[in-house]
């Protein structure tokens, strides 16, 4: 009876019912739309998701959206001979596509989008004469584009996108004249041009071809699409210019040229484009001005042409328009003012200006702006004050005004912002307090008021501010105590108020912020011990408590800092032993400062759990006993225990093996080893003898930077003779491309981001920053966007004294440490080059203040100039020069803030003579903080 049921059903239903075998028997179970395919029906026609025709012919089948979970698609539906409509998307279909799928002869809607379809599109497809819609997107087609496509003269919507098609675009489906949407975007191996034949489909609304690897120009053929409404062909490799002719294209609503290669300036045409709603062209290399007539186009909401290389002034008659709500012009070159009329543009939500050479104040009308919800200044050279009508902005949650130059105190009227969520105006010469009206801005979530000059005590109102999670400070002028106040920001993760002049007690309450994953309190007058309560700081990853006058022993509440990456408590007054609590922080990976403190006793054994740690120091302290323990910590790169009284054996390790012995120079007592157990007489006295070398070689370098301030015109004379010969080609400096084939040994002080190459790659003339008689220095930007100095040391000339510069600088540079002297970051050598890795800093040197600031009286200058030739100079207050590398001269002394320069004679003059001027320059930098006061140079 079942079999004489099966064989009454039509033809058609038939064939249905292989869809209905092939699927997933959960699915036909869960599935209301499948369990209502009944065999025993004499027609398919009562079945969910078909339709028939009068006849009782299936002329739709549509499941979209249904779990079929089919491995492949049943061939025995191109039987359905008068079918027209085919829906499976979105219903877990593998496998390819049929290519008797092309026996649909009625076919005008195929829809197998959303699946997982590999394999290629079947060139029978394009048989396919009647079909008005294709639909493929969005599943894993690879092979190229069928040109038989080409034959479908009906086709109105071809949706190829997000899929994995290559090859080229033939140029064959210019003959498309009916096809209103062209969409092959997301195809990444896409290539070849675009085909000028485009150009012929004039009835295009949509043309999409956004992330493929499509190259070539924009073909100028497109300014026929007289019906185009959107253009997305962003993320791509063309290039050329933005070809004029798209002004032709008047319906044009969505202009998406965004993340290409394109160069050239706008072209004005644009301007005609009066329904434009949407221009992006940024992340290109578009250069010029940015046309005024693009205040023309009357539509448009988002004009965003940042990251490019625009120049000239931004148009005031982008005041015009009126209704754009985003405006972004973020990194270019643009110059001149801030134009008031952009607060004609009232519908404004963003406006981002930021990374360009703008100056001038910021226009007052900003107020008009009552919808402004982010404005991004940063890094440009505005200047004047922040005006009040920013409170005005009532919908702003967004302020950045960061790296300019701008002046005077911060607006109360701002704090008054009830959606303000960030305010960031690091890096610019503000002045005076932060006011207490600051708790009026409880929506604040992070608070960036770095490097600048504020003043007086940090309102304890801050604390109020219940949703702030960054609260940055650092480098201000703030006084007084740090409130504990702040201990009631239960959310905050990042508190940094390092370098100020913040003074008494760590208020305990602290560690009630057990959010907090970084905490700076560095370079302050802080007083009294390290709280017990900071072992509460369970997400904590930075400590930096350095340049303080911290007293007491670590606490053993430490151990508790199991996310602890870096902590650095150098040039304090802490004591007592080295807890063995710290190595149980197996987290610590960047570094551990303990330098210039006074802490006694030996090595804890638990450090050995220090495997992941890179850079140690624990030079100039009061501990002795056997180092073995430091050999098994397998990550070192950089490692100081000078000026302490260890002894015994030097682990016998690859790290050790390699390590210079400024690294534990005044440990008398250690001794080099065979076996990493016992000393080796010859050895240790070797190491003695390295050690007096050291020690002589530093003299022989202080030394020269007396003489060559009394006997300047000596070195002057034969460092021209010498400078003439190497640009002659005769002198051995002479450095071509053979020296850098050599092989490389590449030693960093600390984790750094980059590689050897990377550095060689910036090693060219237009990085050039400086010369001396020891080297050039290059300006190197690292592939992060870190910026370091490179110093390549000249050879040296058969004649010249044999003392190595390059050892000599890694020597004097590895154990002076001091905020003002800059940091030595690693080196690297091979046969004929040695490189120097230092910081970059940036704010001009000392030779610029004298030449460029006038109006100080000829004595400061003069005191100045005599200071900067003993390598010291007094900045304001406790802020000295920063010395770069050991040609100590005015251009070497790199002013490391905007702070006005002062008197600047140490007494050094007479010490010059003095037979004693090694121990006098130690006594005078010691009590500066680059030698720790009571230790031996």
């Amino acid at each position: 009876m079942a079999q004489t049921l099966v064989t009454s059903l039509s033809p058609d239903g038939q064939a249905l019912l292989s869809l209905l075998a092939a699927a997933d028997p959960s699915s036909k179970s869960s599935s209301a739309v499948l369990s209502s395919w009944n065999p025993s029906s004499s027609t398919p026609c009562a079945w969910q998701g078909i339709t028939c025709s009068p006849q009782d012919r299936v002329i739709s089948l549509s499941l979209p959206n249904t779990f079929l979970n089919l491995s492949s698609l049943p061939s025995q539906l191109s039987s359905l001979s008068f079918l027209q409509l085919l829906n499976l998307s979105s219903t877990n279909v593998s496998g390819t596509i049929p290519p008797s799928f092309g026996l649909l002869s009625h076919l005008r809607l195929l829809d197998l989008s959303s699946n997982s379809l590999s394999g290629p599109i079947p060139p029978q497809l394009g048989g396919l004469s009647s079909l008005e819609f294709l639909f493929l997107n969005s599943n894993r087609l690879s092979g190229s584009i069928p040109q038989q496509l080409a034959n479908l003269s009906s086709l109105q919507v071809l949706c190829l996108q997000d899929n994995l098609l290559n090859g080229s675009i033939p140029f064959h489906l210019g003959s498309l004249v009916s096809l209103q949407q062209f969409r092959i975007g997301g195809n990444p191996y896409l290539t070849g041009e675009i085909p000028p034949q485009l150009g012929l489909l004039t009835n295009l609304t949509t043309f999409g071809a956004a992330a493929t690897g499509l190259s070539g120009v924009i073909p100028p053929t497109f300014g026929n699409l007289i019906n185009l409404q959107t253009l997305a062909l962003y993320d791509t490799e063309v290039f050329g210019s933005v070809p004029p002719e798209l002004g032709l294209c008047s319906e044009l609503r969505n202009l998406y040229l965004h993340m290409n290669k394109l160069t050239g300036s706008i072209p004005p045409q644009l301007g005609r484009l009066q329904k434009l709603t949407s221009l992006l062209l940024w992340g290109n290399s578009l250069t010029g001005p940015i046309p005024p007539d693009l205040s023309n186009c009357s539509s448009l909401v988002i004009l965003d042409a940042s990251a490019n290389e625009l120049s000239g002034e931004i148009p005031g008659d982008l005041g015009k328009l009126v209704v754009l709500e985003q405006l972004h012009l973020s990194d270019n070159s643009l110059t001149g003012l801030i134009p008031w009329q952009l607060s004609n543009c009232t519908s404004l939500t963003a406006l981002q200006l930021d990374k360009n050479q703008l100056s001038g104040p910021i226009p007052w009308q900003v107020g008009y702006l009552k919808y402004l919800q982010s404005f991004f200044l940063w890094g440009n050279l505005v200047s004047g004050t922040i005006p009040s009508s920013f409170g005005n902005c009532t919908e702003l949650y967004a302020l950045d005004l960061s790296r300019n130059k701008l002046t005077g105190s911060i607006p109360e009227e701002i704090f008054g912002l009830k959606k303000l969520s960030k305010l960031l105006l690091l890096g610019n010469s503000l002045s005076g307090r932060l006011p207490r009206s600051v708790s009026n801005c409880q929506s604040l979530v992070r608070l960036r008021l770095g490097e600048n000059q504020l003043s007086g005590q940090i309102p304890k109102e801050i604390g109020q501010l219940q949703n702030l999670v960054f609260l940055d400070l650092y480098m201000n002028h703030f006084s007084g105590r740090l409130p504990h106040e702040i201990a009631n920001i239960t959310v905050l993760e990042l508190l940094d108020v390092h370098n100020n002049y913040i003074t008494g007690e760590i208020p305990s309450q602290l560690g009630e912020l057990v959010n907090l994953e970084q905490l700076d309190l560095s370079r302050n007058s802080f007083t009294g011990g390290i709280p017990w309560s900071f072992g509460n700081f369970s997400y904590l990853n930075k400590l930096i408590l350095n340049n303080n006058l911290l007293t007491g022993s670590i606490p053993k509440s430490i151990r508790n800092l199991q996310k602890l990456t870096l902590l650095d408590l150098s040039f304090n007054s802490l004591s007592g032993p080295i807890p063995p609590e710290i190595g149980y922080i197996t987290s610590l990976t960047i570094s551990l400062d303990l330098g210039s403190n006074g802490f006694t006793g030996e090595l804890p054994e638990t450090m050995s759990g220090l495997t992941q740690l890179q850079s140690l120091d624990l030079s100039q302290n009061m501990l002795y006993g056997k180092i073995g323990v430091l050999g098994l910590l397998t990550s070192l790169t950089s490692l100081n225990i000078s000026y302490n009284n260890f002894s015994g054996p030097i682990p016998v390790t690859t790290f050790f093996r390699t390590l210079s012995s400024t690294s534990y120079l005044e440990n008398p007592r250690l001794c080099q080893s065979m076996d990493g157990y016992t000393c080796s007489s010859g050895l240790a006295r070797r190491n003695g003898m390295k050690s007096a070398k050291t020690a002589a070689l530093i003299c022989v370098i202080l030394a020269s930077v007396i003489m060559s301030v009394i006997a300047s015109w000596i070195l002057v004379t034969r460092n021209h003779k010498y400078m003439v010969e190497k640009s002659s080609g005769t002198s051995a400096s002479s450095s071509g491309a053979e020296d850098f084939s050599y092989p490389w040994t590449f030693i960093p002080f600390q984790k750094l981001n980059f590689t050897i190459d990377n550095i060689l790659d910036c090693l060219k003339d237009e990085n050039v920053i400086g010369k001396g008689c020891s080297g050039v220095v290059y300006k190197a930007e690292m592939p992060n966007g870190e910026l370091i100095a490179v110093k390549k040391l000249w050879k040296t000339m058969k004649d010249e004294d044999p003392v190595d510069s390059f050892a000599s600088e890694i020597q004097i540079l590895g154990h002076i440490r001091h905020r003002n002297i800059v940091k030595l970051l690693g080196y690297c050598s091979n046969k004929c080059v040695k490189l120097l890795l230092y910081n970059y800093i940036s704010n001009g040197n000392l030779q610029q203040l004298l030449q460029g600031n006038r109006n100080l009286d000829w004595e400061t200058r003069y005191k100045i100039a005599v200071g900067s030739a003993q390598g010291l100079a007094y900045l304001h207050h406790d802020c000295l020069p920063t010395i770069l590398h050991r040609d100590v001269k005015c251009n070497n002394i790199l002013l490391d803030s905007k702070y006005e320069a002062y008197l600047a004679d140490f007494g050094l003059a007479k010490m010059m003579i003095s037979p004693n001027y090694h121990q006098a320059i130690s006594r005078v930098a010691g009590s500066y903080g680059y030698i720790a006061p009571g230790k031996q140079f």
